[in-house]
């Protein structure tokens, strides 16, 4: 998840300095032709806030095995930032070669950035036949085109509504996940009253917070989230009171971390997991690659800790917050694609790289195997046998129950939800918290955004 991988509030001029660069690119050309440079060699450049590294760099050299002479520098941006820097890299000719995009109002979005790229379409058909996009995840295609250009090829699909515990931390206290809100209350104050963190979550990445009140709202009323997106139903609607005052809830009684809104997601909240100061986070199916002792030791020793130790993580459902039965519900997007600079000089490499990935069974099992996403090619899976968890004993079958729950998944993440009503929902999130205004109020000011598309 890898780092998710998520838009979150950022000041007006950095966005306004990313759209105006975009629109630079657009007047530079989408690229169209053929792609320029050799395809099976050369130095190229990929940008992304995802993978982590070791994925990364596991990534590069499955794809040198087949490539040798095509040299792959991968740069890793942060998840905040990423929007603010690309726009701008991509108008350049010394800006990356590939880089990653997102549907709809995610990081990256293909909205925003899908001017300073390509059209992958021809590859991918001349890699698999006419037919392609029978032979991959349906929201890796339409989710990544913008006006019948594929801006970008995915990597795999990810899921949310769900939350990662330690479960030695769970172990060591004697305590049970939480399924209900009463017993997430009550896990939390036998954590805090040993001195134990219980859950956290960086608050100030408001990204995220949409993310747990859509787990919410899932659990409130199956799919009434999409469809108010949609214009199908009212933000207004009595199901979105009840979810949002849970939401607010969450603040008020001690669920979430004292100062929760002073912190991000990233780096924040996930270091203070990583390094064993809370026992529980709010994250999706990208943290899979922490069940890995390779991605785990590393991500540890990036919170900050000497001589890490990994430990044991698993994912548990969402807890039911209402009372109404509604649980097992997750939604997803494509979670990154790659797409190729229209300013690169080294297009055909740049391409040959994403197809690969995204396209071959050999890409798409390194993928897989990472446990970073879903891979997009269908037929491809993880091999569980190659995967080196922690603890396989534990996380093995908690994985596979896991991945099982997230592919039957229907409700998309960030994909129906514009620019705009993005920005609508995380603010309100914010503000009735703070109390800036009321749950009331808030709702109507999403339905307001909501009316004005």
């Amino acid at each position: 998840m890898a780092k998710r991988k998520n838009m979150w509030r950022r000041g007006a001029v950095a966005g306004v300095g990313a759209l105006a660069a975009v629109a630079l690119a657009a007047c530079s050309g989408g690229g169209g032709g053929e792609p320029t440079g050799d395809a099976e060699s050369g130095g190229i450049t990929w940008w992304g806030w995802t993978p982590d590294a070791v994925v990364a760099e596991q990534m590069i050299a499955a794809f040198n095995e087949d490539y040798p002479d095509i040299d792959v520098e991968f740069v890793s941006k942060p998840i905040d930032s990423y929007d603010s820097v690309i726009g701008p890299a991509i108008t350049s000719s010394d800006g990356p070669d590939v880089f990653n995009v997102g549907a709809g109002s995610s990081n990256g979005g293909v909205n925003t950035f899908g001017a300073g790229a390509i059209d992958l379409a021809p590859a991918a058909a001349e890699m698999l036949g006419d037919d392609w996009q029978d032979q991959v995840a349906a929201s890796g295609v339409s989710g990544l085109s913008v006006d019948g250009k594929q801006v970008g090829l995915a990597a795999g699909s990810v899921y949310s509504g769900s939350i990662w515990i330690n479960q030695d931390l769970f172990d060591e206290f004697g305590l049970e996940p939480p399924t209900t809100l009463d017993e997430w209350k009550d896990v939390c104050a036998a954590f805090e009253a040993k001195g134990q963190g219980c859950f956290v979550q960086g608050a100030g990445q408001a990204a995220f917070d949409m993310d747990t009140f859509e787990a919410i709202m899932e659990n409130v009323e199956p799919g009434i989230y999409q469809k108010a997106s949609l214009g199908e139903a009212s933000y207004e609607d009595p199901a979105f009171v009840t979810g949002l005052d849970i939401f607010k809830s969450l603040f008020d009684d001690g669920i979430m971390q004292e100062g929760a809104i002073g912190l991000q997601q990233y780096p924040d909240a996930s270091n203070a997991f990583l390094s064993g100061k809370y026992a529980m986070v709010m994250m999706g199916s990208w943290y899979t690659q922490n069940t890995t002792t390779g991605v785990m030791t590393s991500a540890i020793e990036a919170a900050g800790v000497g001589n890490p130790e990994p430990f044991t993580v698993v994912p548990i459902q969402f807890p039911d917050v209402s009372g109404s039965g509604n649980v097992d519900s997750m939604f997803g997007d494509a979670d990154y694609g790659f797409a190729v600079s229209a300013k690169s000089k080294n297009q055909a490499a740049a391409t040959t790289f994403a197809t690969w990935l995204a396209l071959s069974e050999k890409g798409q099992q390194v993928i897989a195997n990472s446990l970073n996403v879903v891979p997009s090619l269908i037929g491809v899976e993880p091999d569980w046998d190659e995967i080196d968890f922690v603890n396989p004993e534990v996380q093995k079958p908690a994985i596979q129950e896991y991945m099982t729950i997230a592919a039957a998944s229907t409700e998309p993440r960030f994909a129906t939800i514009q620019a705009g009503l993005n920005t609508a929902i995380q603010d309100a999130l914010i503000a009735v918290v703070t109390e800036d205004m009321t749950v009331e109020e808030a709702l109507a000011h999403i339905q307001s955004e909501a009316e004005s598309k």
